[in-house]
This record gives structure tokens, C-alpha cells and sequence, in this order.
């Protein structure tokens, strides 16, 4: 008789553990936003209800309740319950097109999975956890993005996932010729290494250079949340993970310079020929000459680095020193040397004058704090005044790497006091303004995040990250408002997990580390169109996890040679909903929203490092508030 008891009590606990969690209520709704990993503890949490009103092609006719609860997870039993407030008392928020309502449950702290639940029709949003790690498998999954677009590295397991296994691609560049002698053996150079620059497989010097500004800042800024277990063929060597991956950039770029200092522009096809997976791509590919911009902004990633490796691998960041002062040598030397592109078809990237003059502004500012030279110091005194930052008294999205290094500055030990004063007014100042704080108070963005109109371009997801990012470097520095300024930081990172008009966590594949509605396709020459890696809901593999796309873009427009209606009507969109989950090739061309890129994610992991280390220092509150 014990022992039937006891196979009995074997059973029910098994029953028991197959069902801890009830069925939630409700069905599952597109109208309810919230940051679909969650939120840590000490976040202000807000979801966002939206009746689509103003395209009758996203009308939806949704009328939500009076009264909105949150719900734990694990049996439904209701945690908090309020009132939502309707924004601007009912008016059509332009920019997306919907009406909303906010329902604030920053009251709720306490560590555990929840849904929003409407009672009155009967809907809720997907789960989404509170706690101190949130985040942790989203830092992992978008930091491993970089180990994905290595360039000639086999990805195996256990490093990579099956569904992502390829060998190392593109080994022909190790004896990559220059475009304009290409069957002059004599011109073959070692450029293997380095990152695919985006969707294709690339490789530019002048791209790089933000790219390693947003890495290196996450890195330094935030550096206890860098571990050495990000599952990379580096793990486990004592240096955190995040610096093992900007290394193998650094190396690509390391041979790009040339023996006098100068460094190439590119290594690049000369077409647009590519193949699925890159290991399968046979393209020839060509090194561009060298330029001043690109030696320039080598040279601003060389200082950076070298400062940042010191501590870690300091005869490697004694080699970083000397190719920053190389390439600020010739680049004094050969100041207006520019690239053509003569020979191919891919990208330029050459820049103006007056980025060119930031990117020599910057080297300085690295190359000043990296040696303690006189003349570095005297050069960024004089011409910190030629920065639109102190220009316009105007901080913005746009110019990350120039003014992150002017912040960088300002808190150098050998910086004028005045200098430091000035450039703190001035970001303070721009902070304040209407685009920036006053637009969050006031809710200028129905979706929390507000960027200007302009600003939904070829890439506005990366400035949502730099723009959240301000707010952040600001926080740092208000000692009256730096709640709000926190506050305002983190509202961006919610709008790529989810809190926007689409309800897309605009990363790829992420439904096993939490997110419902991620990213299916992105524009990527391995992930293309018609292929196994294709889509992550219908096709076998779908893209790899944790690639941030390029985000709304409002003045998309296909090719001419296109003839269907839907991508045109893209255009006719309001800013936040010009944006579309798929991966059309020419003439759809979906890459000027869906493709990711480097500095993109760059500045994304930025962001979310950021707001891990900003809102981790700051203790939550441990109430719970219950309104049953």
C-alpha cells in the first residue's frame, strides 16, 4: 500500500510540474506593447495601447477597457490593476497613425513572468519577465552577431548553432590584389580577418570606425557585465569576450595599414556577386587604395583600442599605439588624399571634409589621453570650436563617434577645466531642448522614444540607440534630473524590444530567449530570400538569432522596375509603421529597412549595455502594489 502511494505521489508531483503554469486568459493581442524580454526591476514599465486610426489599411477598431491589470503568469492571479491614461486626450499620434493609451505598472518589481490583460475584451499582450537578468541571454545572442559575420572563420559547433554552421569563408583574401592591378601578383596582401561590414560581405575601414567607438565605450562604460562566457572560441581565455571579438577586427585592420602608416579604404567584390552560406562564395575580391579618411578614422580606432587593451593585452595594445601614430602621421602629411571607387561597384564611403576633420579631431582626443603629448592636446584646443556640437550648441544622432569623444574628453585628467565646463554646458543645453527631454515630458511620442521625422531614414535604428544614448551620458552628469534623464534613455531600448507601432523586436529570431514577435527575415546575402535560412517561422533554419535590422524608413521606395503595390504603399506610411519583415532582393530592395549592419548593432549594444549598468546601480524599490 506505501509503496502504491508513493508511485501515485510520484505521478501527481509530475502532473503538478507538466502544469505550474495556467493557460493564460485571453487572446493574445497586436494592439498591447511592452518590451517582449521584460523589465529590470528598478525600469519604469509602460505599455503602450493602440488603436491604429489614421490608415484604414491598419484600422483595427479596438476600444480598450476601463481598467487594465497585470497578471502573473504561472496561475493569473492579478498583481496590479489600474486605470490607462489616453494620450493627448484621444488625438492621432502622426507619426504611427494610432490612437493610445499608457498603462504605467512601474509599481510592479517584484522578480517573476507576467502578461497585461484588458478584462473588458478579453486580450492580453504576450508574457515578459521582470528581473536582473532579463537581458542577459539578448546581450549574449546580439553580442554573438559579430562571431556570425566573422570573415574567414569557420563557425562550428559548439560555437555556433547547427542551423548556422559554415566553414571559414573567403580565404582567397589572403592574397587579395589591388582593384586596379588585378593580375599583378605583386600586389597581393594578407587582408583575411575582420567582420562582414552588413548584409553583405564587405569590408570597409571608414564603417569600422563607429562600429569600434559604440563596442569599445560599451565595453569601458559598462565593463562589469562583460563576461568571458559568451560561448565564442575565445571563452575561457581571461579576457572578456566582447574585447576577443573587437580583436578580430582590430587584426583585419591592423593589416590594412600600409608600412608608411597609411591604411586601404576597402577589400570589397567588385560587384554585387555573392552566395549562400559565405563559405560558398567564391567572388573575387579587391583591396581599394588608401585615403586619408580611411587612415584618419583607422587611426581614431587604433588610439581608442589602445587605451581600452592596456589593461588585457598590453603588448598588443603597445602595437595599437604605434599604428594610431602612423596614421596620424601620414594623414598630417597627406591631408586631402581621397578615394575614387574606381572599380567597383559597392560603396564609397568616402567623406567630406568636415567628417574627415572630425575623424582627425577624435584621433587626437585618443592619441592625447593614449600618450600624454603636448601636441595632441593643443590640436583638439583648437578645434573643438569647428564641432556642430558647439557650433549649433546641438547634440544629435548623427555624429556619435565625434561627440562621444568629446564626452570622453571632458572627463580627461589633462583637459582644461574651462573646455570640460563648456562641453558639458553644451550637451546639457541641447538636452533640454524640445527634441530631447521636452519632447519626453511632454510626450511628444506616443511610443516614448521620439525621434524627428527626418531622423526615420536608411538606418533610424541606430539612431534610436544613439539618441537613447544622449540621455544616458546626460544622467551621468544631472544631479537634480537624472531619474528623468535614465528614464528617457531606457524608452528607446524598449521601442526595439517591442514597444512600437508594429510590436516587432527588431532583432532577428529571437523567440527562444523571450521575445513573441521578432524579427523572421532580414536582407542578408546568407540569409536570403528562398533559402533555408530564409524566415524564421516558415523555413528550416531562418536567420541567426540577435541581428538588429535597419529599422522604418520613410522615404523607402522600390526600384522603379517594380510592379507590385505593396512596397509602394510603404511610402504612404506614417514614419513608425514605414517598415516591412521581409528580405526582397533587387527591385524590391528591402535592404533600406531590413538589413543590418555592424554599427548598427554596435550602437544597439551600446544602448543595452547602458541601460544594464545604469538601472543595475540604481536600487528598485521593493514595493508591490496590489489593487484588487
Amino acid at each position: 500500500m506505501l509503496r502504491a502511494w508513493r508511485v501515485l505521489g510520484g505521478f501527481l508531483c509530475l502532473w503538478l510540474a507538466a502544469n505550474a503554469y495556467a493557460a493564460p486568459l485571453g487572446q493574445p493581442s497586436v494592439q498591447i506593447h511592452v518590451d517582449q524580454f521584460g523589465y529590470l526591476p528598478a525600469l519604469k514599465k509602460v505599455a503602450v495601447i493602440a488603436e491604429a486610426a489614421l490608415n484604414n489599411a491598419n484600422a483595427s477598431g479596438y476600444q480598450p477597457g476601463t481598467m487594465f491589470e497585470i497578471r502573473r503568469s504561472v496561475d493569473n492571479r492579478v498583481v496590479l490593476r489600474s486605470q490607462p491614461s489616453v494620450w493627448r486626450q484621444g488625438a492621432v499620434h502622426a507619426q504611427s497613425g494610432d490612437r493610445v493609451w499608457w498603462f504605467d505598472f512601474s509599481a510592479l518589481t517584484q522578480t517573476g513572468e507576467y502578461y497585461v490583460y484588458d478584462p473588458s475584451n478579453a486580450l492580453r499582450s504576450d508574457s515578459f519577465r521582470i528581473g536582473v537578468d532579463v537581458y542577459r541571454s539578448v546581450l549574449q545572442q546580439a553580442t554573438r552577431m559579430f562571431f556570425y559575420q566573422r570573415c574567414g572563420h569557420a563557425k562550428q559547433q559548439p560555437f555556433a548553432d547547427a542551423r548556422w554552421a559554415d566553414s571559414a569563408c573567403h580565404l582567397a583574401d589572403r592574397r587579395a590584389r589591388d582593384v586596379h592591378a588585378p593580375h599583378d601578383a605583386a600586389t597581393e596582401r594578407d587582408l583575411s580577418g575582420g567582420w562582414h561590414d552588413a548584409g553583405d560581405y564587405n569590408k570597409y575601414t571608414i564603417l569600422t570606425a563607429e562600429t569600434l567607438s559604440d563596442l569599445l565605450f560599451a565595453f569601458s562604460n559598462n565593463r562589469a557585465i562583460w563576461a568571458d562566457d559568451f560561448n565564442l572560441p575565445e571563452s575561457g581565455n581571461g579576457v572578456p569576450d566582447l574585447l576577443d571579438e573587437i580583436k578580430w577586427e582590430l587584426d583585419w585592420l591592423l593589416r590594412m595599414q600600409n608600412r608608411d602608416g597609411s591604411v586601404l579604404t576597402k577589400l570589397s567584390a567588385a560587384d554585387f556577386q555573392s552566395a549562400a552560406p559565405p563559405s560558398a562564395d567564391a567572388t573575387v575580391r579587391y583591396y581599394g587604395a588608401a585615403s586619408t579618411s580611411a587612415t584618419l578614422a583607422a587611426a581614431v580606432s587604433f588610439a581608442h583600442a589602445a587605451l581600452v587593451y592596456r589593461e588585457y593585452m598590453p603588448a598588443y595594445a603597445e602595437r595599437l599605439e604605434s599604428a594610431a601614430g602612423r596614421a596620424w602621421r601620414w594623414a598630417a602629411a597627406h591631408p586631402d588624399m581621397l578615394f575614387d571607387n574606381a572599380g567597383f561597384g559597392s560603396e564609397s564611403t568616402e567623406v567630406n571634409a568636415y567628417q574627415r576633420a572630425m575623424f582627425k579631431l577624435a584621433a587626437a582626443i585618443y592619441l592625447s589621453a593614449l600618450t600624454g603629448a603636448a601636441d595632441y592636446g593643443v590640436y583638439v584646443e583648437a578645434h573643438l570650436r569647428t564641432t556642430h556640437a558647439l557650433q549649433w550648441d546641438y547634440w544629435h544622432c548623427y555624429e556619435a563617434l565625434l561627440q562621444d569623444a568629446l564626452w570622453f574628453y571632458a572627463d580627461l585628467p589633462n583637459a582644461p577645466a574651462k573646455t570640460a565646463q563648456t562641453l558639458r554646458a553644451s550637451h546639457a543645453s541641447a538636452l533640454r531642448g524640445p527634441d530631447f527631454l521636452a519632447a519626453f515630458q511632454q510626450g511628444t511620442d506616443a511610443y516614448r522614444a521620439y525621434l524627428k521625422d527626418d531622423c526615420y531614414t536608411w538606418g533610424s535604428n541606430r539612431l534610436k540607440s544613439h539618441l537613447g544614448l544622449l540621455f544616458f551620458q546626460q544622467a551621468t552628469q544631472s544631479a537634480t534630473d537624472a531619474a528623468l534623464y535614465r528614464e528617457a534613455g531606457a524608452q528607446y531600448l524598449h521601442y526595439l524590444h517591442g514597444v512600437n507601432p508594429l510590436g516587432l523586436v527588431y532583432l532577428t529570431n529571437m523567440r527562444e530567449y523571450g521575445a513573441a514577435n521578432s524579427l523572421n527575415e532580414i536582407f542578408h546575402r546568407w540569409f536570403r530570400n528562398g533559402s533555408v535560412w530564409d524566415n524564421a517561422a516558415t523555413s528550416p533554419r531562418g536567420p541567426a538569432p540577435g541581428f538588429l535590422s535597419g529599422g522604418p524608413h520613410r522615404t523607402f521606395a522600390p526600384s522603379p522596375e517594380y510592379q507590385g503595390t505593396l512596397l509602394t504603399n510603404l511610402h504612404h506610411q506614417p514614419p513608425q509603421r514605414a517598415y516591412l519583415d521581409w528580405n526582397g532582393d533587387w527591385p524590391e530592395n528591402s535592404w533600406e529597412l531590413t538589413e543590418p549592419a555592424i554599427y548598427y548593432q554596435a550602437a544597439y549594444l551600446h544602448l543595452l549595455a547602458t541601460t544594464l549598468t545604469q538601472y543595475q546601480a540604481a536600487p528598485p524599490s521593493t514595493a508591490l502594489i496590489s489593487q484588487r
